[in-house]
Order: C-alpha cells, then structure tokens, then sequence
C-alpha cells in the first residue's frame, strides 16, 4: 500500500492540516537539511496519535517516531515511511506538589521553566537543551551534571499493537545517552517526575549561568544536532577531535565547528550526505591518531 492510501485511509481520524505528504523533513530536525517523508503525520492531541498508530500497525505500515528533531537526521533519499510527529497537542503539562506530569511533545526548556515557577530544583541541566520531553527521555538527554534519568519517576507509553505500557523508573535502562525506548518500539506517552523544593531565585539564576555558558561556548548560531558523538569512556569526544588536527573541518557545507570541536554545523547549504561524510573522516582521524571509536549520539534515519 501507497502513502497515498495510506494518506486516504487516515483522514477519518487525524485533521488534514496534519497530514502531509512528501513532506521535506528539513523543516522538522535542527539540521535543517535532508530528504523528504514519504508521509508525515502530526496528531493533534493522544487520541489522535492513538488513531495514527493503530492503523498503522493494522496496515502493516513502517513508520517512526520524531518529536522536536534535534537530534535526527534524515539522509538525502528520505523516508518511505510514515514520520509520526509529536508536538503541539501532545504537549500538556501540570504540577501537583513536587511532582510534575507531562506529555512528550512539550519541549524540555517549557518544563525546566515551569519547575522554576514552581519553585522545584532538578531540572536547571535542561534549560537549554532544544528537544522535546519525550526524546529527551528516549536518550536519556542531559548536560552540566545533570540527567533526566535523576528525576523521572515512571512513564506511560504505547506499544505499537496500542497496548498501553506504563513503567516504573528501574524498567527505564537509563544509561548514558541511552533508554528502553530504544530496544522496544513503544512510543512514550506520558512522563511523570519528581523533583525537590527549592528556592525559585537561585533556580532562576542557575538557569541563567548554564545558558550563558551553553550560548558562550557552543555554536547555537548555527543548525546542529548539539553534540554530535557520544562521550567515550575516560575520554572527551571534543579534546580527541581537537587533538587529532579536525577543528574547522569542512566538507561541502558541513564543518567540524571552530567554537567546539564536539559539535558538526551545518554552515549553509550542507547535505546531510555532507555531514555524514563528514562524521565518517573524523571517526576514521580520530581512531587512527588515538584508537577511540567515536560513535554518533545523533539519529540518521
């Protein structure tokens, strides 16, 4: 079956202005570059995304799930599947006590700024960090000490028969940069955390520190995926790229970025085969020069 029927057979159950076919997935990941979907899908609210994947799951569909794509990339051919957006709509939020429930489509910095009205500590690490909530759990995001594995109590998410799953925090396999999520198919739902009471002026005034510090050392003027390697054990992903001669690297449009070597920025015009070619050199330099094996933190769908 076609996209188009595929297309056809959806418009019972999700808004067409959420329907869009051959859509160019650019528009969608923080790169700013790569090939089209075959079909994206952006439900509206859960019951929608309730709807996309049961049908989709009955039609023996392929498709995946994105939510803000900052940290995906999609390579030059496309998808020939069915891209299943969570974003606005799929994105409330609220907070009883110390205790914060929310929906994945919303972005992490909406939470981080919420949990500071509120006067919770905990979840400063992500006030900069661009995703949404549910990738951020999928990955395990976290930055300047912080994890999302140190506060999440349980999640709630669907497998892809639309059986509900619901998942205390020690079934989660947090590990670096690394969840359940990304062994089991199921597509996350709701996420429930607990955080501490703390004062809202200093939460405030840390939140501030890590985003001069983000805005000052790493290259937010320009599309990236953030960093874009794993951090190898014992070693920093940026000092092996720095050490062996590769800061300000180029190939086509894509560059090693002169402000922090951890980073590829897509400097105007870059492929996303410029910068997977561009991750292949720095793997291979890098290993040559130190013996490390740097792997990608980024998704290339």
């Amino acid at each position: 079956m076609n996209q188009k029927e595929i297309y056809e057979k959806l418009l019972p159950y999700i808004q067409e202005s959420g329907l869009h076919l051959d859509a160019p997935m650019r528009e969608y990941t923080s790169f700013r570059t790569g090939g089209n979907a075959a079909l994206l899908v952006k439900p509206s609210g859960l019951s929608e995304l309730f709807s996309a994947v049961e049908l989709l799951n009955r039609e023996k569909c392929p498709f995946i799930v994105i939510g803000n794509g900052s940290n995906t990339l999609f390579r030059d051919e496309g998808y020939e599947g069915v891209v299943l957006h969570v974003g606005g709509g799929i994105d409330r939020i609220r907070v009883e006590g110390n205790v914060i429930f929310a929906e994945p489509g919303i972005l992490l910095s909406a939470v981080s700024k919420k949990a500071m009205e509120h006067s919770l500590t905990g979840l400063e690490f992500a006030a900069g960090i661009p995703g949404s909530l549910g990738g951020a759990v999928y990955m395990n995001a976290g930055a300047y000490g912080g994890e999302m594995k140190d506060v999440i109590i349980s999640t709630a998410s669907i497998k892809r028969n639309g059986m509900m799953k619901d998942r205390k925090a020690d079934s989660l396999h947090f590990g670096y940069r690394k969840s359940v999520f990304q062994e089991n198919d199921e597509i996350i739902i709701g996420v429930k955390m607990y955080l501490q009471t703390g004062d809202q002026e200093e939460i405030q005034k840390r939140m501030r520190e890590l985003n001069t510090k983000r805005n000052e050392k790493q290259p937010v003027s320009f599309p990236s995926a953030g960093s874009f390697f794993k951090r190898p054990e014992g070693h920093f992903a940026g000092r092996l790229i720095e050490d062996a001669g590769l800061k300000g690297l180029s190939v086509g449009g894509a560059r090693v970025s002169p402000m922090h070597a951890g980073f590829i920025i897509n400097e105007g015009g870059a492929t996303a085969a410029d910068i997977i070619d561009l991750m292949k050199l720095v793997q291979q330099t890098v290993y040559d020069k130190s013996g490390v094996m740097l792997n990608p933190e980024v998704r290339i769908i």
